[in-house]
């Protein structure tokens, strides 16, 4: 009778899986399609000013395989960019002039902004200083990217042609991650599919739809939309800044787009898989707004999700079931199959599909690691700084 209800449990575990698999596919916005990129648009009659603002703590290392680019961007109107030296101990600031006197290109400013103060997550803190001086020269559009990423030399002008030509007011690009090392291949494909997941970027460019998403690495935000929905202020205390942003320009009225790169590029190595967890775990509970609740929920359907299936085919074969065994090999095979169209964005072996559970149990546990330690109080931890949970959350959801 145990064994019988044993295996109860497993198939309507597997057929629970299935059926959420089969609803990921059919209703969740396509999350699993690559086919979301900058469309080809006409130049605008003209050419808005645009300002090119850097967030740069310690970046000495990648500054020279990303900087280059953004200064040689082929951008019609005025362009000037200004990199903010966010408390740097390793030379960035003067790296970066060096650079642009090396290199020549849009004219750079390095500017300092001191210790953001209370209430200040660093990186919008160097954000609000790089705003403030490109407030003097009135420009249209800020563009918004990370030290280490590189772009095309025709990256500006596809960004703000495409935010002129669809009306959008945050033209946002997932930048392509670097994807060498095994770990890389592993976990960075797979943090993308996750990301698109929880906000399908086709729901994201919808009017109508409280979905909204950025990737910081590569934000083109008006300035008009900038100044009404008051960034950064409005999200001063977020830790996963990109999303902030896109739902505070959204909650104001304005349009957002998201979509996969082509020509931009993150340059930063990941290259131990301690590098990796780190960059997960530092915001992964702060994506589910601190809260027990929602990370119980979480923890529950990523096992559901992606645990069941192998452990189905597994089960069901040691206990003689045939129909567990089958529903999870079907699940598997679906949730492999949405996972193909983005190993082969990123140029990977397709045989890291089925491994997909594996790297989701990772996941799992990089998450509640995150919980653990902001319980522990060390809040969400980035480039020698601690975030302490904000005690409203509102500027993050």
């Amino acid at each position: 009778m145990g064994e019988t209800a044993h295996v109860s449990a497993i198939v309507w575990s597997a057929a629970g899986s299935l059926a959420a698999w089969l609803w990921l596919l059919l209703c969740q916005g396509w999350f699993w399609r690559t086919d979301v990129r900058l469309p080809p648009l006409r130049d605008p009659n003209t050419w808005p000013d645009v300002c090119v603002v850097v967030p740069a703590r310690d970046e000495a290392a990648v500054l020279p395989a990303s900087l280059p680019s953004v200064l040689a961007q082929d951008y019609p109107g005025r362009a000037e960019v200004f990199l903010v030296d966010d408390g740097s101990t390793d030379g960035t600031g003067e790296i970066a002039r060096e650079l642009a006197r090396r290199h020549g290109g849009l004219p750079l400013t390095v500017g300092s902004p001191g210790d953001p103060p209370p209430g200040w997550t660093g990186k919008l803190w160097a954000v609000r200083h790089g705003m403030a001086l490109a407030g003097a020269r009135d420009p249209g559009y800020l563009l918004l990217t990370d030290a280490d990423i590189a772009h095309a030399p025709d990256s500006l002008r596809r960004l703000v042609a495409a935010a002129r030509g669809g009306g959008f007011d945050v033209v946002s690009q997932m930048a392509r991650l670097r994807v060498e090392s095994r770990w890389e291949r592993l976990v960075v494909p797979a943090f993308v599919y996750f990301f698109a997941q929880l906000y399908p970027f086709r729901r994201i460019g919808r009017d109508g739809t409280r979905t909204a998403a950025a990737a910081g690495g590569c934000v083109l935000l008006s300035a008009g939309a900038a100044s009404r929905a008051r960034i950064p202020d409005a999200i001063r205390q977020a830790v996963i800044d990109d999303v902030a942003l896109a739902r505070a320009v959204k909650r104001s009225g304005g349009r957002v787009w998201l979509g996969l790169a082509d020509g931009v590029d993150s340059v930063r190595p990941y290259p131990r898989l301690r590098d990796l967890w780190r960059m997960v775990s530092r915001s992964a509970y702060a994506q589910l707004r601190h809260s027990p609740l929602l990370l119980a929920g979480t923890v529950a359907g990523l096992a559901l999700v992606y645990l069941v299936p192998p452990v189905a085919v597994a089960a069901g074969a040691v206990a003689g079931s045939a129909v567990a065994a089958a529903l999870g090999a079907v699940a598997w095979l679906v949730m492999s199959g949405t996972y193909v169209p983005l190993l082969r964005h990123y140029r990977q072996p397709l045989w890291l599909a089925p491994l997909l559970p594996f790297t989701a149990a990772l996941y799992l546990l990089m998450t509640v690691d995150s919980a653990v330690q902001h319980h522990r109080g060390r809040g969400a931890a980035w480039k020698g700084r601690t975030y302490a949970a904000p005690k409203a959350v509102r500027d993050e959801g």
